[in-house]
């Protein structure tokens, strides 16, 4: 029996044995693998990233250590302030800096919001350029310093001599600013200096450029800043529309000709308020395809006055309508409120209100001319812008040549002129004086007038001639 269990005994042992030693060779191949796949992964982990921070060999160089974080200040959006001297300008009055003023033009109008600076307590010399859009909304030109034109008649090129500063098709836009626009226009004011650069190129027109002009332009506002002594008109408005001008100063010689304060054209929806203009022409002008104009607390002088016109020039089409004038001090001009029109011309002046005007030493306060001829002789014609529906409230002061001057077309007469509280005295400086001139207006007049000959000023009953003014409106429809 003994030799029996034996067997079995040792039968069990080695059936033991076997199975330990397969799972002491299973343990260690399963180590073994482990250790080479996280020596792999680590490997390829090293290899990815390249500047990691682990151990160098020769095939990875230890990466320099990360730069510092910036300060705060670094996250903070970009700049909309655009400094022309940040773009090359030198400011020294001499140095041509039209490039700079562009370069920063261009890289603003891609911002929103964005403000193109001339900073203050320099001077920059800009040839004639045309700062264009559109650009992104609620650009500002800030100008605190001073633009200079350039100089000399003869150095500008003959295809500039429109305008000196073009601003053109522009979208919710502002200039603003402390500084001053300085036109250089003493030169272009005499005809000597006109005449030699003709002889120079017949090709040059007989003409003087505007400082700033807007063209093709929507929601502009101009405002603070100091325009001086243009070659020619000082502010214009070509084709635009909303526009805002606030609390500016215009200023050239009484003697500069032809040196408008703002002249509007072909412009609508306007307001012209809380400014100084004195020139040597009309402190604002309104000229054909203008509507919804107010001109208001402005106080003008030199110059000739508030003026519709010349309209309807060469037998063209002039329409204007829904002016309102108020609040306006003239003194020492030669107009004050007026509208003047072409022989030939058709179309319509209609609704238009001048009231609460106080004049000094003006030489005829209230004029209504449908003879206008800036020659010396103009040929008569039969035709004539229509001009109806035209109130004068509150006109009073002093006058130095004649009260009041209505001289309208036999064809085509003035119909619904209202004169109304018109107290016009003439001024104890002169001694010259002139019977007011009413002819072919139509409409009525209320008291208190003085001259007292006023009151005869207008004719009743226009009767035919209203009919006459309607067909003209129609042009204008």
């Amino acid at each position: 029996m003994k030799r029996d269990k034996n067997p079995r005994l040792v039968f069990l042992l080695v059936f033991l044995v076997l199975i330990f030693t397969t799972l002491s060779i299973t343990s260690v191949d399963a180590r073994k693998h482990h250790s080479k796949k996280s020596r792999s992964h680590s490997k390829h982990h090293k290899h990815r990233s390249g500047n990691g921070n682990s151990a160098p060999d020769s095939e990875n160089p230890p990466a320099p250590a990360p730069a510092p974080l910036p300060p705060y200040a670094s996250y903070q959006p970009q700049s909309r302030i655009f400094d022309v001297l940040s773009f090359g300008a030198k400011g020294d009055g001499i140095s041509d800096d039209s490039k700079a003023l562009l370069a920063a033009w261009g890289a603003a109008c891609k911002v929103p919001g964005a403000t193109v600076e001339i900073p203050s307590e320099f001077k920059f010399l800009i040839e004639p350029i045309t700062l264009q859009g559109p650009c992104m909304p609620r650009l500002v030109l800030q100008i605190d310093g001073t633009l200079l034109a350039p100089p000399k008649v003869a150095s500008w090129p003959k295809s500039s001599l429109f305008q000196w500063i073009n601003f053109k098709w522009l979208h919710k836009f502002t200039i603003q600013g402390s500084g001053t626009v300085d036109g250089q226009g003493s030169k272009w004011w005499s005809l000597s200096q006109i005449h030699y650069i003709q002889k120079r190129s017949k090709d040059i027109p007989d003409m003087k450029p505007t400082a700033l002009r807007f063209y093709a332009s929507y929601d502009v506002t101009v405002r603070n800043i100091r325009i001086i002594n243009s070659p020619q008109c000082h502010l214009k408005f070509d084709n635009s529309g909303r526009v805002n001008v606030t609390n500016i100063t215009i200023s050239s010689p009484e003697n500069s000709p032809n040196t408008d304060g703002i002249h509007l054209q072909n412009t609508q929806d306007v307001e012209i308020q809380h400014s100084n203009i004195g020139c040597g022409d009309d402190c604002v002008s309104i000229q054909t395809g203008c509507s919804n104009v107010h001109v208001h607390h402005i106080n003008c002088g030199p110059g000739h006055g508030i003026s519709l016109g010349g309209l309807g020039k060469e037998k063209s089409a002039a329409c204007v309508s829904n002016l309102v004038v108020d609040n306006i001090s003239v003194q020492n001009a030669l107009y004050g409120v007026r509208i003047k029109t072409w022989q030939g011309g058709i179309g319509s002046v209609k609704n238009v209100s001048f009231s609460n005007i106080q004049v000094s030493d003006v030489k005829v306060p209230i004029m209504i001319d449908q003879y206008y001829c800036d020659k010396h002789i103009c040929k008569n014609q039969t035709g004539a812008v229509a001009i109806s529906g035209v109130t004068y409230n509150q006109i009073i002061g002093t006058y130095s040549v004649q009260p009041i001057h209505l001289a309208c077309s036999n064809n085509v007469p003035c119909t619904d002129v209202d004169l109304i509280d018109i107290q016009l005295n003439p001024s104890p400086r002169y001694r010259s004086f002139q019977q007011a001139l009413c002819w072919n207006s139509y409409g009525k007049s209320q008291a208190p007038l003085v001259p007292s000959s006023i009151d005869y000023c207008l004719r009743r009953h226009s009767g035919s001639f209203m009919e006459i003014a309607k067909s003209h409106e129609n042009i204008c429809q």
